[in-house]
């Protein structure tokens, strides 16, 4: 736990999707970024989330990813201030996804 926000790993993210989990991604990095590498989720650029709290689903678990796994801890600690109740940062983002789990998925 960082902060308060519980962590999650690419390769326990992975072991989830695997197993069927409906996982709830949020991708908080530019459209830019998602255009090169994605793992799926729902794109709201960090910059746009306080505008966009009403797309994002409170009832949900939301796995909050980025590049590093910075903005996403960042983002993760605003949802969690805003009353969303299950909200997980995905350590290393998408470089630790391409790292750990799926080599397919390109760096940048």
């Amino acid at each position: 736990m960082t902060n308060g926000i519980p962590q999650i790993t690419a390769k326990e993210l992975k072991r989830r999707i695997d197993a069927d989990e409906q996982v709830y991604i949020l991708d908080v990095r530019e459209p830019w970024e998602h255009k090169v590498a994605q793992i799926g989720g729902k794109l709201i650029p960090m910059n746009e989330i306080p505008q966009r709290l009403s797309e994002i689903d409170r009832e949900r678990e939301i796995i909050v990813q980025c590049h590093h796994g910075i903005r996403s801890q960042r983002v993760a600690e605003f949802l969690q201030q805003s009353a969303f109740p299950r909200v997980v940062n995905l350590v290393g983002g998408i470089d630790a996804w391409s790292r750990e789990v799926d080599p397919s998925v390109p760096k940048y």
